[in-house]
């Protein structure tokens, strides 16, 4: 039998918030703040509890403070970042945060916002040992969580993790072989909603990159077994379970203060490729920057790409420093118009936290969506949204437990540093052209 929709959503919602009180409770408003202590200079913009400092194996070193919303869950601040050779930390965020995770059903029964709807924030995990290894978890004081009497949970974990090859090269004289085995400081929660529980993933990568993911797991929710109308995927003996399909929109939002200051520059690259011209061995390609300076709701296109450029900051080269956004797999669903769009650029607004169901007071007809935001405001302090999807149509190998699935982007490092900021001694002076006597 079909659920309606006011009582699936009642279902799925109570799910979520019984199951987070279970595990979690508290009633603080905001994290607690801790003594001040002496902390190794530079210090971070927050209390010792709050300061995540990891120096990776390979020299590098991220600091940045944390604080827990209660919609928003996990939040990140004063990110910087300080590889090798470089004197002092390096800013690259003001902030960065999950901004929604929108969750229409094919057949149009139900959609959800489970950050700002579905209890997502409240929904905070105990962690074990076992799903942090190597290293720490941290307390977190959930706001306006269910249960009074447990106020703290074991929910954040930061750890360190080898991600492979950094780099790998060979010598052009002799059999010296230069490689480094990456290093990353991993951030993650897990958050409940309903069935399913969201592994929120911060992986900050020792040669500057930012990888922000999503991953989907937990259990499909034998409540939507019931997709009679050719939406859905048997699941189980026969033909008799069918899982209803649906999308998950995740957004990010991200507030750059390159080198310390949040009046940053836009880019858009483009580039065009051209048959071989008369004579010409090979197709000729033509790439052209556009100075983003108006409010924009962008879409990812072969060979293109944004960056954010610091207004203040330049790498010993005398180049400016700038993040590329590096947009992951995605399947964009079409059916709101705050989901049509890959990327969007709006100017910083403290009322605008949610990308969709935004549930601050932003004044009469500014509308409560980031697509609404794009009004053609002038772009002084950027604010970047990313959005990511994934169309899940359920398989026999979801059940039981759902294996991860998982979406999201990267930021990369361009221009932040001379040289690759992993580069051994031996190679120091190998930096452009190269010169008789250099």
């Amino acid at each position: 039998m079909r659920v309606n929709r006011n009582s699936r959503a009642r279902r799925r919602l109570l799910t979520g918030l019984v199951a987070a009180g279970l595990a979690v409770g508290g009633t603080a408003a905001a994290p607690a703040v801790a003594q001040q202590k002496a902390a190794p200079a530079p210090a971070a913009d927050c209390s010792a509890a709050y300061r995540i400092e990891q120096k990776l194996s390979t020299g590098t070193t991220w600091r940045m403070c944390w604080r827990y919303d209660n919609n928003a869950g996990l939040v990140l601040e004063h990110v910087s970042y300080q590889p090798p050779g470089e004197s002092r930390p390096i800013k690259v965020l003001n902030s960065a945060r999950l901004a929604q995770i929108d969750v229409p059903y094919d057949d149009g029964s139900v959609e959800y916002s489970d950050l700002t709807g579905a209890g997502y924030a409240q929904g905070l995990m105990n962690m074990a040992p076992g799903e942090c290894p190597g290293g720490t978890i941290k307390t977190v004081k959930v706001p306006g969580a269910t249960d009074p009497s447990h106020p703290n949970v074991n929910g954040l974990c930061a750890t360190t993790r080898s991600r492979g090859h950094a780099y790998r090269m060979q010598s052009d004289t002799g059999n010296k072989v230069y490689q480094a085995q990456g290093k990353d400081l991993l951030i993650y929660t897990v958050n409940k909603v309903g069935w399913y529980e969201y592994i929120s993933e911060w992986r900050f990568q020792d040669d500057g990159t930012i990888n922000m993911n999503v991953g989907a797991t937990g259990s499909l929710s034998p409540f939507d077994y019931d997709a009679g109308d050719g939406r859905g995927w048997p699941i189980g003996r026969g033909a008799r379970s069918y899982a209803t399909s649906h999308s998950h929109n995740v957004f990010w939002r991200l507030d750059f203060g390159l080198d310390g200051s949040s009046k940053n520059q836009v880019e858009q690259y483009d580039s065009v490729v051209s048959p071989p011209a008369r004579g010409a061995e090979a197709p000729t390609n033509k790439t052209t920057r556009t100075r983003i300076t108006k409010e924009l709701a962008g879409d990812a296109q072969n060979m293109r790409w944004w960056r954010v450029v610091s207004d203040t900051g330049k790498n010993k080269d005398g180049h400016a420093r700038s993040y590329e956004i590096v947009p992951g797999a995605t399947t964009k669903y079409l059916g709101r118009s705050f989901t049509k769009h890959d990327v969007y650029f709006t100017e910083y607004n403290r009322c605008e936290q949610f990308a969709s169901d935004n549930l601050g007071n932003c004044g009469t007809g500014a509308g409560n969506s980031v697509d609404t935001w794009v009004n053609g405001q002038t772009l002084t302090h950027p604010v970047v949204w990313v959005n990511v999807g994934f169309h899940h149509i359920a398989r026999d190998e979801d059940q039981q437990p759902m294996p991860v699935h998982w979406q999201g982007f990267l930021i990369a490092p361009r221009d932040v540093t001379a040289m690759n900021p992993l580069t051994p001694p031996a190679l120091a002076n190998q930096n452009g052209q190269v010169r008789n006597g250099s």
